[in-house]
């Protein structure tokens, strides 16, 4: 009979704190396996030693190279590679044999284990079982007080191996993180909280319920003291114990002025939302908005909500503004881009006012509507375009007009937002009159109408068929230039629209 292997979880390093089901599959194996670096001490071992016999048969899976370079052909990898077939070979001469395989593993065993490389080359092979065990994700938390996640809140875990770029983008789109592996890569960790404006919510963890443990602030660290087995943790928001080492204080106790942030939640849901806005969302006090677009960010406990009509930019801004004089972070909730038709510039104008001046202000990106759309239909806007309103609400029409026919005249591709509304419809009919001046009847026009929402759709129409009665306040207009082409796709059912790069000389 073929013998059975078990991926054995110890828990993060208290030996009282491996299960039952743990010290079971022990006791009966006939092999303990684990893996050590070439010193030969093992962390697993050490947390089972208790529950090793002396008739045991005990196979050390020594690596044979952990930090330190390599000579090896197929480089660092390829060193592992040879290690880790070697390694499942030998757990196989006794699986094959009738003999049981208790594999120790510190944590969890599927959780950033070196068990999971034996796994993936033995357990289709021999009947498998896999004790799950605590990992150093739970024993941070549990060591620090400090829950982790709360309510709706959202829990990364990263490897601390990652680009600093990479690490920054992902801390600033989640609510909690936890980054593992630190050591070598607690620098760059560091420098991605702090890019992200998270350095202060940060602690930090090593040696989790092990002789050796240290807590504290991740910027009070010295970066040559951290070790592998340290973790950064940035605790829930929700919350946080009154005092305790993850508490904000609140806006009246910081004692200075708070700041706006201009945010772009881009044409529909939350797929639409870059890290960096996801992040500012989040550290926000207060969200101002439209109620539309601020229905689109997520709730979470403690912020406040200030909703209200799409037609009252100004007092909108001055709104945030004032909240920021009294020390609260504000976040400004815009669709699509903030700086495109949207609240960008109404911000930025009542902040020019004197009563403003020590108010930070700052605008972060949104996908476009106008982006959102092209990518939808394919790629309209791949060589010089104009972008208009054909709002007659905050300019004149002749205004409009005027720069309708000198866009087309120069044969720009239009994107057209604002195409029209319940009390403005003939604004379309003029707009396609006047663009017939200067295009050929053919020339397609993309109807772009809820993108990215739940009404969705996506409508390819030549410029003389253009009809206002298919037009709303939810739709954008993509009108073609001369050079814009339709194409069919997957056997001629779907339309594409393109705009080559390349623009004919004479």
């Amino acid at each position: 009979m073929r013998g059975r292997l078990y991926g054995v979880g110890l828990g993060p390093g208290d030996p009282s704190l491996m299960t039952l089901r743990a010290v079971e599959v022990i006791a009966a194996a006939d092999v303990v396996a684990y893996h050590s670096a070439r010193h030969g001490r093992s962390i697993a071992r050490s947390i089972a030693a208790a529950h090793i016999r002396a008739d045991h048969i005990e196979e050390a899976l020594v690596y044979p190279v952990t930090t330190e370079g390599t000579d090896h052909p197929g480089g660092y990898r390829g060193a592992l590679d040879d290690f880790y077939e070697a390694a499942a070979a030998r757990l196989a001469a006794h699986l094959d044999a009738g003999r049981t395989v208790a594999v120790l593993a510190e944590g969890d065993p599927l959780f950033y284990g070196s068990y999971q490389h034996m796994h993936k080359r033995l357990a289709d092979r021999y009947p498998t079982e896999v004790i799950p065990g605590v990992t150093s994700v739970s024993a941070a938390a549990a060591r620090l007080g400090e829950p982790l996640v709360e309510a709706e809140e959202v829990l990364t875990i990263l490897p601390g191996t990652l680009p600093e770029e990479e690490l920054a983008a992902r801390l600033a789109a989640t609510d909690s993180a936890v980054v593992m592996k630190l050591g070598r890569t607690f620098g760059k960790v560091r420098g991605a909280l702090e890019r992200t404006g998270r350095l202060d919510e940060a602690r930090y963890v090593e040696r989790a319920t092990m002789a050796g443990e240290r807590t504290g602030r991740l910027a009070d660290v010295d970066p040559e003291s951290v070790p592998y087995f340290s973790v950064a943790v940035l605790p829930s928001r929700v919350a946080p114990l009154t005092g305790g080492p993850a508490a904000r204080s609140a806006p009246e106790d910081r004692g200075e002025t708070g700041d706006v942030v201009v945010v772009g939640t881009g044409p529909a849901g939350p797929l639409w939302l870059t890290p960096e806005t996801r992040g500012a969302l989040a550290d926000a006090d207060d969200l101002v908005g439209y109620t539309t677009y601020l229905d689109r960010v997520p709730h979470r406990p403690g912020q406040r909500r200030h909703g209200s009509d799409n037609r009252v930019e100004s007092e909108r801004a001055a709104f945030a503004l004032e909240l920021a004089q009294r020390g609260r972070r504000v976040a400004v909730v815009s669709g699509g881009d903030p700086g495109v038709f949207a609240m960008a510039t109404a911000v930025l104008e009542v902040a020019s006012r004197q009563e403003y001046a020590d108010v930070p202000v700052r605008v972060l990106p949104g996908v476009t509507a106008a982006n959102a759309a092209a990518a939808r239909a394919g790629a309209p806007l791949g060589h010089d375009y104009a972008t208009l309103s054909l709002s007659d609400r905050l300019k004149p029409w002749e205004v409009i007009a005027e720069r309708l026919a000198a866009a087309a005249s120069a044969d720009l591709v239009l994107a057209l937002y604002n195409p029209g509304s319940r009390s403005r419809t003939w604004q379309v009919g003029k707009a396609r009159e006047l663009l017939l001046g200067h295009r050929a009847p053919d020339t397609p026009v993309v109807l772009a109408r809820d993108v990215g929402g739940p009404e969705e759709s996506i409508r390819i129409v030549r410029l003389a068929d253009l009809d206002p009665a298919d037009v709303d306040m939810r739709t954008l207009l993509i009108v073609g230039s001369s050079q814009t082409v339709v194409t069919r796709r997957r056997g001629g059912g779907e339309q594409v629209v393109w705009t080559p790069r390349r623009y004919p000389e004479g």
